[in-house]
């Protein structure tokens, strides 16, 4: 059997798996950002403070570049922080903005290291919000699309049509399984960052500071998964279609 031999008859069952594990990572992330929300720091930084102090530090609360400045604000909801390249604005969730916890403390130091990055014009990052904008719309339009195309495929007066839907589908949706790929040396980049500084700046040490290792690297499996399940099902509606042909 070949490659896309087993992606046509398993292809469902890979896919399921891939949702499994999807799954299990975003329970380990709440469960493990849940568990080091409740280990406070013994510095009392919040994680607005330690924001403020990386961003202070690396010279980016002040001017960035030469006509804009980072701010730091307030995001309602858990695990909705991130910072925007396009505002220059670094938002902290309510359960990191106000609070002294070794997690809190982790996640505000790992979005400080996307603003570094943006600074730095991190290739990774730079081609990542690049390509935002198509990858949303290949995530969301491009597997609906190809499917249509299937449909339309199996009569032939609309096989031409059909046949241009597919492949206009898979393109779009590898462009948004390459963002997935891009994101994966971004976030894990923005880890390493935050770690550092956490050690380098004494903000964490110790049982502290593994606890905030913990807490990034549940993240960042959330990000391992969501790539796998889109590649799975990249690789799934190419096999459909070689298989059509």
């Amino acid at each position: 059997m070949g490659f896309w031999d087993i992606f046509y008859v398993f292809g469902l069952p890979i896919a399921l798996a891939a949702m499994v594990f999807s799954l299990v990572a975003s329970f380990w992330t709440k469960s493990t950002f849940k568990k080091y929300s409740k280990v406070m720091s013994s510095g009392k930084m919040t994680g607005y403070d330690v924001a403020q102090r990386i961003l202070h530090e690396n010279r980016l609360s002040g001017k960035f570049g030469a006509d804009y400045t980072v701010d730091i604000q307030h995001v309602s909801g858990s695990l909705t922080d991130h910072y925007s390249p396009k505002e220059k604005v670094l938002r902290l969730s309510d359960s990191v903005y106000n609070s002294t916890s070794v997690a809190a403390i982790g996640v505000a130091a790992h979005e400080c290291g996307h603003a570094i990055q943006d600074s730095e014009h991190f290739m990774p990052n730079t081609l990542r919000s690049a390509l935002a904008p198509l990858a949303g719309i290949g995530s969301q339009a491009g597997p609906y699309l190809a499917i249509i195309g299937f449909i339309f495929s199996g009569r032939t007066a609309n096989s031409s049509i059909g046949s241009l839907m597919i492949n206009a589908g898979i393109l779009l949706y590898a462009v948004a399984v390459l963002f997935y790929l891009v994101t994966l040396p971004v976030e894990l980049d923005a880890s390493r960052r935050a770690v550092k500084i956490l050690d380098e700046s004494r903000i964490l040490s110790g049982e502290e500071l593994s606890g905030a290792k913990k807490v990034l690297s549940a993240a960042a499996m959330t990000y391992v998964a969501a790539a796998a399940a889109a590649i799975i099902t990249l690789l799934r509606l190419m096999a459909l279609s070689r298989r059509r042909n």
